[in-house]
């Protein structure tokens, strides 16, 4: 059901806030034994969270949100619940604080089910490289489910949970919404408080959703978007309905479809789908352009480079002194450190703080990082461009469907550069939806995703919505 299909239910009493959390609790219980979407189930909690919300339905006073049962990504501080990061380093570590998103969910009376498993730090496209072991696709769990937040995508595919808070650096909740066939939204970097989310990159780092629908993102966003004072980086802008658009009709939109996102490494059935999803906008009343993003070939390094550098520093927090994993070898201060981080970091964060530290180095500091942020320019003013002739771009989400664990196909072995469709909107601070657009011959799912101006997710989560309306029906109707 959608959130205004259990609105509905709820405040027509067909269902009590709390039987519908106890019935998301009894799925996970027997359906995330062979997912393993969550770290964290917090049933005593969402049940009291729940009663709290059944007597403000019952009084009448309900938010749009209240009552909804959600996960959150294990990477999204709360408060007096485990957050682990997915990661040895912090896997006791219990916040004494709500990260400001959760704040403002908790204020509305939803219900937190539990977080959700990730890549360690968030670091990882395929969810393998969890602390707490890999996460399945629900749709087949011999295929992964994407990352970084795959825990959170397949809780929603798997109706583990209503909808989920992720978060996203470079693809991490647009790759896995892909993978397991749920929608994922990225909004405007800055739309979205990330105080409470712990950084892996921080200028690239968002907060966003995974959600059964287009519009379900929006009434997520209109909970939680708006400028914060505990994140100097978020803006008045964001303070908008994102509902704003939706049933609006497509005619005069101008939808750019970038040349360069449909070279050979994309396969046939993922082009195919999602050019038939831009010839359905054209037969909506929208207007396609052709379009160029010269600059998406630097995109894999630049991001890389930038990425790294930025986790390098977050994570040099991390010494093992004040809180998470204490070694017990070492006599001073340097080798207790050294001992704690090398032990409790997994192997994938520690190439890219090596790395990180590496680009951030006196003697490589020109070379390496400030042409990857000049790169990083170029990139925004290259869509700047673009967006003088269109209102958003259209393009693949990833460049294939999911794939089996142990595929060692192109996917796997050059993941970095793989991730290039999605890269592009966070290094320019764009919003990014993913949606389904069609499906391969082993039945996964083929994802498409719109990425519009700064502060326009309203717009095209309602173009995605029209979307989502008509496949949704003609593909229920086959």
């Amino acid at each position: 059901m959608s959130l205004i299909e259990l609105r509905r239910s709820l405040d027509s009493g067909e269902i009590s806030a709390v039987e519908l959390t106890k019935s998301y609790l009894d799925r996970i219980e027997k359906a995330d034994k062979s997912i393993n979407s969550y770290i964290t189930v917090c049933a005593d909690s969402a049940v009291r969270q729940a009663e709290k919300a059944q007597k403000r339905i019952a009084e009448k006073k309900a938010d749009f949100l209240t009552g909804i049962p959600l996960s959150v990504k294990d990477n999204i501080c709360t408060a007096g619940i485990k957050t682990t990061c997915a990661s040895k380093i912090l896997s006791d570590f219990i916040p004494f604080y709500n990260a400001t998103v959760v704040e403002k969910l908790l204020n509305k009376d939803a219900v937190i089910l539990g977080k959700t498993n990730l890549d360690e730090f968030a670091m990882g496209s395929t969810n393998e490289t969890s602390y707490f072991g890999a996460v399945k696709n629900p749709l087949n769990t011999e295929y992964i489910p994407g990352g970084s937040s795959g825990g959170a995508a397949a809780s929603v595919a798997a109706k583990l949970c209503a909808a989920a808070l992720g978060s996203d650096t470079g693809g991490s909740i647009r790759q896995p919404a892909s993978f397991c066939g749920v929608t994922g939204f990225k909004p405007t970097y800055g739309a979205v408080s990330r105080f409470g989310l712990i950084a892996f990159a921080s200028s690239l780092d968002t907060i966003g959703f995974l959600t059964n629908s287009a519009e379900d993102a929006a009434y997520l966003m209109n909970a939680v978007a708006g400028a914060d004072k505990q994140d100097s980086t978020t803006s008045p802008s964001a303070n908008q309905d994102y509902t704003a658009f939706i049933g609006h009709s497509l005619k005069g939109t101008k939808i750019g479809i970038p040349k360069e996102f449909f070279a050979s490494d994309l396969s046939s059935e993922v082009k195919s789908a999602v050019l038939s999803s831009g010839e359905f906008f054209k037969d909506c009343g929208a207007d396609l352009i052709d379009v160029s993003l010269k600059t998406l070939s630097l995109a894999p390094e630049v991001y890389r480079i930038i990425s790294s550098a930025e986790a390098s520093s977050n994570l040099s927090r991390y010494d093992g002194m004040k809180y998470g994993y204490t070694s017990d070898k070492g006599a001073g201060f340097d080798e207790r450190a050294s001992f704690s981080r090398s032990e409790g970091f997994g192997e994938e964060v520690k190439k890219r703080i090596l790395f990180g530290t590496y680009v951030l180095s006196a003697d490589n500091y020109d070379t390496y990082y400030k042409k990857a942020l000049l790169a990083r320019q170029h990139i925004k003013e290259n869509y700047d461009n673009i967006f003088t002739l269109c209102d958003m771009v259209l393009t693949p989400t990833v460049s294939s469907a999911a794939y089996k664990f142990e595929e060692k196909t192109f996917e796997k072995i050059h993941s970095h550069t793989a991730d290039k469709y999605t890269l592009t909107a966070n290094l320019a601070g764009l919003p990014s939806i993913s949606t389904v657009c069609g499906y391969d011959k082993r039945n996964m799912p083929l994802g498409m995703c719109l990425t519009g101006k700064p502060f326009d997710d309203a717009r095209i989560i309602a173009v995605a919505d029209i979307f989502e309306r008509h496949y949704n029906k003609l593909r229920f109707s086959i």
